[in-house]
């Protein structure tokens, strides 16, 4: 009886509290988990815990009380995050999932206690914990990785089309000023990261660090926001004329930027500590012709094609260009269409476009841009490099030259 009475309350709880008007609400960087399905066999039992925990509709305040007295009794935030990070990564891009077949790290942090998905810097800036982690713990060595990356290159130019590789520099290694003294890795992330950068542009990476810094130091502030992984509108600006300029040098002489208004969105890194903030960013003009504004609306969304085709102007690369990329480019989609009249963004993690469907857009591009986080490069951890894609986009690519 007890148990049945238990089993009742389990199920039927978050049912009245709907009903009554009190929802859950997200809070950790994913959508509340649906009920698992009985056609799923064995994983309906598994999957329970995960719906039963998103649907605490009083999870939100429990959390923030606990974090509360943490700080008043300890002087520090709980230990919130010391979970494992989920397989696909609470950040996009971030930790993504392993492809299949793929080697896993060995004596990774994300599988030991105290492994802390957050490190809380001075001033109140975050980092995320994995930018560290990956130098120390690769799935693979950094050669393998950057061989692999060359075999798509030169599957791409052998067909006849143009490839460029761009690395999103990680937060930690753009606004080290931030970092607290102590923090998991440090000591072997940090000499890792100038050696992983030298190999970087050994193989060919286009290097985005020059042009943030000087935007840094144009707008007198870091370029990415205290409680995000991901770059503000200035880094977005300085991918999209880099990956131009990569693609037809000097075509970005005529592109104009000014400021417009400022907007806020939701950080990523606050809801992995059991909070909700938001970044405030500043918005820009993108004037490829110095007159015609080309900046448009973020994509909230690259898990399928994004197309975006406009008239040629002055300052744009009328080419079928492919931008095939992470939540970087997705963080950059506003300013990205500006320096393409014929422009496909489209997510390498996605599980919403088939790798079928992948490559048939490396077929139908003239320009193929790959975009990766640095913290995604040093792990090895792209689905891009695995086998079968390689296998399968270079016998594709030979059977649609272009020239």
């Amino acid at each position: 009886m007890t148990a049945l009475v238990c089993a009742l309350m389990f199920f039927v709880t978050p049912t009245l509290l709907w009903i009554v008007g009190v929802r859950p609400t997200e809070i950790e960087n994913h959508k509340l988990a649906s009920f698992p399905s009985l056609g799923d066999g064995w994983k309906f039992f598994t999957g329970l815990p995960g719906w039963a925990t998103d649907q605490l509709s009083f999870r939100s305040g429990a959390i923030s009380a606990a974090d509360g007295i943490s700080r008043g009794l300890f002087g520090e935030g709980a230990p919130l995050d010391q979970a494992p990070p989920p397989v696909a990564g609470p950040i996009p891009g971030a930790t993504p999932s392993t492809p299949k077949n793929a080697p896993s790290p060995q004596g990774s942090p994300n599988s030991q206690a105290g492994y802390r998905r957050v490190v809380q810097g001075v001033d109140g800036w975050l980092y995320y914990g994995y930018d560290a982690e990956a130098k120390c713990a690769p799935s693979r060595p950094l050669a393998d990785t950057l061989s692999r990356i060359n075999t798509l290159r030169q599957a791409v130019e052998s067909s006849g089309r143009k490839f460029v590789f761009v690395i999103a520099p990680d937060k930690t290694t753009m606004v080290p000023q931030k970092l607290p003294a102590s923090y998991p890795d440090k000591d072997c992330s940090q000499p890792k990261q100038e050696a992983d950068w030298a190999q970087f542009l050994a193989a060919g990476a286009l290097d985005l660090r020059p042009e943030l810094k000087k935007s840094e130091g144009r707008v007198g502030r870091p370029i990415y926001p205290p409680n995000d992984t991901h770059w503000t509108d200035e880094g977005a600006l300085v991918m999209a004329r880099d990956v131009a300029n990569a693609v037809q040098p000097g075509v970005t002489q005529t592109w104009v930027s000014t400021p417009t208004r400022m907007y806020d969105v939701n950080a990523d890194l606050p809801p992995l500590l059991g909070r909700n903030e938001v970044k405030t960013l500043q918005e820009y003009t993108l004037k490829p012709d110095g007159a015609v504004d080309r900046g448009g609306l973020s994509n909230g969304d690259i898990d399928k094609p994004v197309y975006r085709k406009t008239s040629p102007l002055v300052g744009t690369i009328d080419k079928r260009t492919l931008i095939y990329g992470d939540s970087f480019t997705k963080a950059s989609s506003r300013y990205l269409p500006g320096g393409f009249t014929n422009l496909t963004m489209l997510a390498h993690y996605t599980s919403k476009t088939t790798q079928e469907q992948a490559i048939d857009e490396f077929v139908n591009a003239e320009v193929v841009v790959v975009e990766a986080v640095e913290r995604s490069v040093s792990a090895g951890q792209l689905t891009f490099i695995e086998d079968g894609f390689l296998n399968a986009v270079r016998a594709k690519l030979e059977e649609h030259p272009i020239g």
